[in-house]
């Protein structure tokens, strides 16, 4: 008979135990889970080792160069033309015709408006007749002049020949003077009805209203038809601008500002007009007077604009800002620069609270290379900056001078192009 095999399974485990083939994958095994736990390890160490290689810079710096820094002091106003003139009528009457409308431009001279001259025609006809009639009296009062003059000449050879009495002669010689007086009397009513007269002309000749200067009609209110009175002051009809090329920029000064502000400064401004559009400007003369609105003091300023292509007009409303002072080609820094501390940049942040592994493994400090407070010099309590030497801040005292806000001029011994300027200290990343 053929010996019968048993087919029942054999245990993995046991097998693996048992023969040379199982010791061997149980070698690798246990080699591959060292192999994997000293490649994690070391990864880990290489990476916390690059991210201290390159950990942030205990400050932020900055280099120290040259530049030119303005002053400017800003103020709103409003466009004018630089001589504006309004128009009015020294006559009470009807608007017979206007000649002209707001844009035209105008010669000096060119007829505006006329008003109704029948009344004043006639008033002037009536001064002239009352000349003729004055001179006419001046005639007459000359003809008794040369009668009582040839009758006193006889009078006074009579009386030399004692032919006539003394009270006779002096009877002739008051008519005489009489005449006199008589004839200088008419030549006054004479001289006035002259003046008369060239009153009415002179009326008359207003009653076409004309323009004063050469320029351009900004507004016009008058119409034909419409009655115009100048009984107690002359009524506004036209006004007029001379030449819009040249205008002025008024503004209102700050109190605080305006002792900075002076004639020759230059200025740019903007209108709504035209907001990416900048206009220069310079200061021509600034008002000793000042004006309280809303308790708020202010002082006039007037700038002159160039408008040769006539985009500004009168009334636009303007921000202008005025270059008070300047200075070139000086050493600039960050006014951040000049509040810079090292004893308050420097004080060490409160414990981050770690995980299990990092209290395992150490880690390295980030902000090991920054110096402790008692290491970094002081040497001056004035205003000062600080400069990065060998790693560690210095202060050098520094003159401070013109600032804008963002940047200061500096100046002190010790300056030169290309000093690394600490501005603030770099904020610990977790």
């Amino acid at each position: 008979m053929k010996p019968t095999v048993n087919s029942a399974p054999v245990d993995l485990a046991t097998a693996i135990q048992g023969g040379g083939a199982g010791r061997h994958f149980q070698r690798n095994l246990i080699g591959l889970f060292l192999l994997l736990a000293l490649g994690g390890g070391g990864w880990f160490w290489w990476h916390r080792v690059q991210q201290a290689e390159h950990q942030v810079p205990p400050f932020v710096t900055q280099i120290l160069q040259r530049g030119d820094i303005s002053l400017t002091i800003t103020a709103t106003g409003n466009l004018a033309p630089t001589t504006e003139v309004t128009v009015g009528s020294e006559l009470s009457g009807t608007t017979l015709e206007v000649y002209v409308d707001f844009n035209d431009r105008l010669k000096k001279g060119t007829p505006l408006a006329k008003l109704d001259t029948s009344k004043l025609s006639q008033q002037t006809e009536i001064s002239r007749a009352t000349l003729k009639a004055a001179q006419a009296g001046v005639a007459q009062a000359e003809a008794t002049v040369k009668e009582s003059s040839a009758a006193l000449n006889r009078q006074r050879e009579l009386t030399q020949a004692k032919l006539v009495s003394t009270a006779d002669y002096e009877t002739t010689l008051a008519t005489a003077g009489r005449a006199d007086a008589d004839l200088l009397s008419a030549q006054a009513v004479v001289g006035e009805a002259e003046a008369q007269v060239r009153i009415n002309e002179y009326d008359l000749s207003k009653a076409i209203i004309t323009s004063p200067i050469d320029g351009i009609v900004l507004t016009r209110s008058i119409e034909p038809g419409q009655t115009v009175a100048a009984s107690f002051t002359a009524p506004q009809l036209f006004i007029i601008a001379e030449k819009l090329e040249r205008m002025k920029l008024n503004v209102a000064i700050a109190e605080a500002d305006i002792g900075r502000v002076a004639a020759g400064q230059k200025s740019r401004f903007t209108v709504d007009a035209w907001p990416d559009r900048a206009y220069t400007a310079s200061v021509s003369k600034v008002s000793y007077g000042s004006a309280v609105t809303d308790n708020v003091v202010t002082y006039l300023a007037e700038l002159e604009v160039s408008n040769d292509d006539l985009s500004l007009r009168p009334g636009m409303t303007a921000t202008a800002d005025i270059r008070v002072a300047e200075s070139t080609n000086v050493f600039l820094v960050p006014s951040a620069a000049l509040r810079f501390n090292p004893a308050s940049a420097t004080t060490a942040p409160a414990a981050a609270k770690k995980s299990f592994v990092q209290s395992l493994i150490p880690m390295p400090t980030r902000n090991s290379k920054r110096p402790p407070v008692s290491d970094v010099p002081i040497k001056s309590t004035g205003a000062r900056i600080w400069v990065l030497r060998d790693g560690q801040p210095e202060a050098m005292t520094v003159q401070p001078g013109l600032s804008d806000g963002r940047n200061t001029e500096i100046s002190g011994p010790g300056l030169t192009e290309g000093l690394v300027i600490i501005l603030r200290a770099n904020a610990p990343t977790p």
